[in-house]
């Protein structure tokens, strides 16, 4: 098997025309033509992921973060990801991502993530196409409150330095939650216009979460989306038999530090 054997599989799976126009998603470092046999899937492409896609023989890392997302002026090996490039090539490791077109399929990121959480009547948040959109609704069972779901993500997550936190008390009933894995702020508007209860996202700013007006659940942008991996991975794994699928053991979570945290 080639790697372009993997891109055909990927573009049916993952279509890139369902990107957003400022995202790159694709292959970004490696030829169509390299032999394939094994990948690594993780959130994104660091040094630490190189490393075991190197120990794992993989010839493909295949991330759901775009490694050049935003304009690179040079790629000498001095500047951290010049330096990340050239060992790739090296290595012979090719990079491929599926980002925001991975964020609104069926089986897609934030699909995962609410079936992971136990929702039903599970929809797109913002509708793109039919049954294709942003972020995800779904109704939790009755009696269910901030404090439950905060309990729930914190099992169902992969455990990260500063965990999962709401902006509204544990004893809130709440039944209607949106929810968008990664960065999500862009659709509050939608989750309160849609009759949310409670709004779980990624990387909450401060003035955000202090002045939206409905409460909010902020979870580890890497947690969020490391869900989707496996379930890429068994997508793949159905149509390229003759290809080894991984999943990356590797939390990219940049946060690996703190002191003085509590809850009020």
């Amino acid at each position: 098997m080639k790697v372009e054997n993997f891109l055909e599989t990927a573009e049916s799976l993952w279509p890139a025309r369902l990107a957003e126009d400022w995202d790159r998603p694709g292959l970004s470092i490696g030829s169509p033509k390299a032999a394939l046999e094994r990948v690594l899937l993780s959130v994104d492409f660091t040094e630490e992921v190189l490393a075991e896609a190197i120990s794992v023989s993989a010839q493909l890392v295949f991330t759901h973060h775009p490694f050049l997302l935003k304009g690179v002026s040079a790629v000498s090996e001095d500047t951290r990801k010049g330096d990340l490039i050239a060992k790739a090539v090296r290595a012979g490791v090719a990079v491929f991502s599926a980002h925001t077109n991975a964020d609104v399929v069926e089986d897609g990121v934030s699909d995962v993530l609410a079936k992971a959480l136990g929702l039903e009547e599970v929809r797109p948040l913002v509708t793109t196409e039919a049954g294709i959109g942003h972020g995800r609704i779904g109704l939790l069972p009755a009696g269910s409150t901030i404090g439950s779901l905060v309990a729930s993500l914190n099992s169902t997550l992969p455990q990260t330095l500063r965990g999962v936190s709401s902006t509204a008390p544990a004893d809130l009933e709440i039944s209607r939650v949106a929810l968008c894995g990664g960065a999500g702020d862009s659709f509050i508007d939608a989750a309160i216009a849609e009759g949310s209860d409670v709004f779980v996202t990624s990387d909450l700013r401060h003035h955000i979460a202090q002045e939206a007006a409905i409460a909010l659940i902020d979870v580890s942008h890497w947690a969020s989306e490391s869900l989707w991996l496996e379930t890429a991975a068994n997508q793949l794994r159905s149509y390229l038999g003759q290809i080894e699928f991984v999943v990356s053991s590797v939390n990219t979570d940049p946060w690996i530090f703190n002191q003085g945290s509590k809850t009020q």
